[in-house]
């Protein structure tokens, strides 16, 4: 699960606009059906989830309640039908660690190219500021050959937003018969003082905090 991975493999691609304007919002328990629905592609068609079996929609919202503990966990949802869903996580685990934390995004297959992943991750990034996290993480199956199962679409996505790669894990993962790498990228959105403020839960952030990240707004349409 941890390594699964940031993904915008499919954001860029295109397809014209369904109806309905977006909302941004914190995600609840039971959207875990509609979640396992968007990560079963990625766990069962793809390498860019690391996992080999779906988990079960109770394990899934078990995950999701442990997250939301601490981390953000996001999603985008058009017309009631949620378009993807993004959330943060511990990076390595360790009290030191605290203000460094892993991202992951995923979306549904239709809705590529309208500029919701880029909404969703920008708001995630807004939210872990806010809670005074400096570091971000990304985890990302990569390839030297591209196929039918990873591009190194999500390597080029973090580029263009600013994450710069930082290692580069060789034919460490495996899966559909066949050895993938792992990439490591970084983005600094924060000053490291020497007298950092704690960070703060994602359950303590006041409503004024998340409206200001960007949750709970309606977005507006078109860009990547």
């Amino acid at each position: 699960w941890r390594c699964s991975t940031l993904v915008l493999s499919w954001v860029q691609a295109g397809g014209g606009e369904p109806m309905g304007r977006p909302v941004l919002r914190v995600a609840r328990p039971d959207d875990a059906q509609s979640l396992v629905g968007i990560y079963a592609h990625y766990v069962e068609k793809t390498a860019i989830s690391f996992e080999w079996e779906l988990p079960s929609v109770e394990e899934f919202a078990a995950r999701m309640r442990r997250t939301l503990e601490t981390y953000p966990y996001l999603v985008v949802e058009r017309s009631d039908r949620i378009c993807g869903y993004a959330y943060a996580g511990a990076f390595v685990g360790r009290t030191a660690y605290a203000w460094s934390a892993e991202t992951t995004i995923y979306l549904r297959e239709d809705e590529r190219g309208h500029g919701l992943g880029a909404r969703l991750y920008q708001a995630l990034e807004n939210v872990l500021r806010a809670q005074g996290v400096l570091n971000l993480y990304a985890c990302i199956g990569c390839t030297s050959v591209e196929d039918e199962y990873l591009t190194n679409a999500s390597q080029r996505f973090h580029t263009r937003y600013g994450f710069r790669e930082v290692g580069t894990f060789h034919d460490c993962g495996r899966k559909f018969g066949r050895w993938y790498d792992m990439m490591w990228m970084e983005k600094v959105i924060g000053s490291h003082a020497v007298d950092a403020s704690r960070v703060i839960a994602f359950s303590e952030l006041s409503s004024k905090a998340l409206a200001a990240a960007g949750v709970g707004k309606t977005l507006g349409l078109g860009g990547t």
